[in-house]
Formats: structure tokens, C-alpha cells, sequence
């Protein structure tokens, strides 16, 4: 397959082509295909941007409606029908059934221009300008939000100092038996900690990009705790594991807490338009009249798919139960495989359809697996500080026999791997035969 037009042209910045160098022409539901008719299931929904899948049918057709009737694409800030049905819908769906009262903000096109929104308001709020961020943590790479994602590459790349931040350990990162939250408050209770007073805290209640991290109900109940009782804001980051990702439409549902700040992006369009959103609660929207501005934060094509994903899949809870149906299916499929292996060093770990498999962290294991799956017809990716995580983001509304189709490359491809350092499988799948 010819790429060369690309390494010609394109900068040698882009990266997922190169862990998928196919030239890929169309895609249906969890299907990619490629210019030569091959077909990959894919694991990857553009990094949790399609949640429902490519060209899901009934998101085309009311964009393709919409567009028919020509309705406004681009509109800045102002009031348009598809922006009024979707505030509509967000109050009814959203909002009345948990009793709450947000604001939304709409920010430019991408997650980041929502962190650096809600960054910028935290600040503004608070009268101070340190924000607490946490280990492996994922937020953007535009000058706010690459302040407070901790990776070291994407920190590298900013040409410039990344202040006014302070990064705590997420939990768990100190060892099961270290309580981070105690540690944090500690420094916010010692005057000669060297910790400036946060204005907020920014947190992801699974670090997608960190190496699927989950934190505990237990420690997001204590985080907000300690954010209202030392007068700091809590962001939580839902823009990769919200609008269902985890089961809820909210990540941080289940931990009943009720954050100051949410930024939401990805999967918020439901199509793969781009479109982000700062919830606030309204005695934070402190906002003057075009303080906060962006030519691309009216795209009223998203308006149209979102309001649609909202009716179609989030007024009851079966899309939801059906999600936690299908995570038992992936976390069954992956544990299985782990006790395969006794001796390989693997995990598992993750919530809902976000799943990680774990491997050595001095090792390329997730690297070569993911590699072996693409070539096995799976498109799958890595995350964590060393690509050691097989990081699992199959869309919602993946087909079961699509679902066990790409678990059973997964094993394919691990025993494959394994068996290339010696390593065979104690026990086989389901009494099945790995590849």
C-alpha cells in the first residue's frame, strides 16, 4: 500500500499511522477497511472519540437531515435551532434526572480548548494561579493543559517552562497500602510545605492515556472532601472516559460527587465531530462577554448528532447495563488470559469498556502485541508511561461476535508473542487453542 505521499508531506510529527500504516477508506460500527478491501476490527474508536461506532446509522441520518434543510454548519456563539435542541436535551436527559444545575460553556473544537477553559475560570475564581494535577495524568497538549499532563514527551515538546502546577500521586501510585489523598492533605496543612494554595485540582477518574489508572470511589469521595474544605475547585476530566465510556454517561457517577468543573470533548458529537464543553456549576460562570472566545465553538453538525446520541441511547439505563454487560465479557476474556500465563508478569485493570491489559514495564510486550493484532486484523493501541498497557476502547455498540472476534486476536496475538520469549500458556482459553 502506497504511503509515500505522506511520508512526502506530512510532518514527521504524526504518529498513529505508523502503528496502522494501511490507507483506510471507509468504516462501519467497529469495521475499518482499507484500500484493499481488508477489514479491522477496531479496538481504538479514534482514542474514545466514536463511542458509537464509525458512521453510526442512525447519527447519519439525522445529519444527513439536518444538512438537507440547510441548516446552519458554522455559527460562532450565536443562538441557532440545533444548539437550542441540544441545550433542550442535555437539561431533560442529563440534568433533571440527577437533580443538577450546570452551566455549559462552549469551547473551541478540541478537549484541550475545554481544559484550558476550565483552567482559566479556576484561576479566575479562586485568585490564584497553582492547580494540582496528578501523576500519569493526560490533559492536553496547548500550553495550560500540557501543564498539567505529566508525561515527560509531551512535556519536552512545549519549548517553553510548564509552571503553576503541582503534581500530587494519583492513587494507587505509591503502593495499595500508601494513602495519597492523606499525603496531599498533609502538604496543604503545612505552612512550609512549598505548596502554593491551589486554585483547583484537575483529575481523570481513569487515566486513559496514563495506562487506564482507576481510581477508587473511596479516594475520589476524599479528593472532593479535601477540595471543599481547603477552597480549591475540582475539574474532573471526563473528556475520554465520560459519555458512557465507564457504564454511566459520567465517570465519576458511581463515586457521587458532584464536581465544580467537568470538561467533556470525544465522544460528546457521537459521530467523530469535533465539539468540547465546560459544565460549571452556576455560581462559577464568572465569565465577562467574550473573555473566552474561538472561531470553531458552533459546529452545529455536532449539536445535531449529540442531542441524537442523548434520545437515542442515554433516556434509560439499557445502553448503560448493556455497557457493563459487554466490560464483563472483555475483564472475563482478559483474566482468563492472565491466569493463562502465570509467569509472563501480565494484569488487568480498567472500568467498563475502558480495559488495560498490563505487562512488564521494562518490557515491549504491549508494543509487540498491539503490532501482531494489526497484522492479525485488530486495530488496538498501548498507553502508560512506557507502553506497557494494551489499552481496550472497543465502541459501545460493538456487535458481541465483533467483540469476541478482537479479544480472541488479542490471544492470538499474546501467545504468538509469548511464545517468542519462551513462554507457552499454562491453561488454554476456554479449553480453546490460543491462534
Amino acid at each position: 500500500m502506497d504511503l509515500k505521499i505522506f511520508d512526502r508531506m506530512e510532518s514527521e510529527v504524526r504518529g498513529y499511522v505508523r502503528s496502522f500504516p494501511v490507507i483506510f477508506k471507509q468504516a462501519r460500527g467497529s469495521v475499518l477497511i482499507d484500500e484493499n478491501n481488508r477489514e479491522y476490527v477496531d479496538f481504538f474508536s479514534g482514542a474514545g472519540t466514536l463511542n458509537y461506532g464509525h458512521n453510526n446509522p442512525i447519527l447519519k441520518q439525522k445529519l444527513i437531515e439536518y444538512l438537507d434543510t440547510d441548516g446552519l454548519v458554522h455559527g460562532l456563539d450565536m443562538a441557532t435551532s440545533a444548539k437550542k435542541y441540544f441545550l433542550e436535551t442535555v437539561e431533560q436527559v442529563l440534568f433533571k434526572p440527577r437533580n443538577w444545575k450546570y452551566t455549559l460553556q462552549f469551547t473551541g473544537p478540541t478537549g484541550t480548548n475545554a481544559v484550558e477553559a476550565a483552567l482559566k475560570l479556576a484561576r479566575q475564581i479562586k485568585g490564584r494561579q497553582n492547580v494540582v494535577s496528578f501523576t500519569h495524568g493526560f490533559h492536553g497538549v496547548s500550553g495550560g493543559s500540557l501543564a498539567v499532563t505529566a508525561n515527560s514527551k509531551f512535556r519536552q515538546a512545549a519549548g517553553v517552562a510548564l509552571s503553576n502546577t503541582s503534581f500530587m500521586p494519583f492513587d494507587g501510585y505509591m503502593g495499595p497500602d500508601v494513602n495519597t489523598i492523606a499525603y496531599f492533605e498533609r502538604l496543604l496543612n503545612d505552612n512550609s510545605s512549598g505548596l502554593d494554595h491551589p486554585a483547583a485540582v484537575i483529575v481523570e477518574t481513569v487515566q486513559g492515556e496514563g495506562g487506564v489508572n482507576v481510581a477508587s470511589k473511596r479516594w475520589l469521595k476524599e479528593l472532593q472532601r479535601v477540595c471543599r474544605q481547603h477552597d480549591m475547585l475540582l475539574i474532573v476530566d471526563d473528556i475520554q472516559v465520560g459519555c458512557g465510556r465507564t457504564g454511566n454517561f459520567f465517570s465519576f457517577e458511581s463515586a457521587g460527587i458532584e464536581p465544580d468543573i467537568i470538561t467533556l470533548s470525544k465522544s460528546l458529537s457521537g459521530f467523530g465531530l469535533p465539539m468540547s464543553l465546560v459544565l460549571m456549576k452556576p455560581e462559577c460562570d464568572i465569565w465577562k462577554p467574550g473573555a473566552h472566545s474561538g472561531t470553531f465553538r458552533g459546529n452545529n453538525m455536532a449539536f445535531v448528532t449529540a442531542a441524537q446520541v442523548l434520545d437515542s441511547y442515554w433516556r434509560d439505563d439499557r445502553f448503560a447495563e448493556d455497557t457493563l454487560r459487554k466490560e464483563r465479557m472483555v475483564r472475563d476474556w482478559l483474566e482468563n488470559l492472565v491466569h493463562s500465563y502465570p509467569g509472563a508478569g501480565l494484569s488487568v485493570r480498567g472500568r467498563g469498556l475502558i480495559q488495560g491489559l498490563v505487562t512488564p514495564n521494562d518490557d515491549d510486550m504491549a508494543n509487540q502485541i498491539a503490532k501482531k493484532a494489526f497484522e492479525h486484523g485488530l486495530v488496538i493501541e498501548t498507553s502508560g508511561a512506557n507502553d506497557e498497557v494494551l489499552k481496550l476502547l472497543p465502541a459501545l455498540t460493538i456487535e458481541d461476535d465483533l467483540l469476541m472476534r478482537g479479544l480472541q486476536v488479542i490471544e492470538r496475538s499474546l501467545a504468538e508473542v509469548l511464545s517468542e520469549k519462551g513462554v507457552s500458556a499454562r491453561v488454554l482459553k476456554f479449553g480453546g487453542k490460543a491462534g
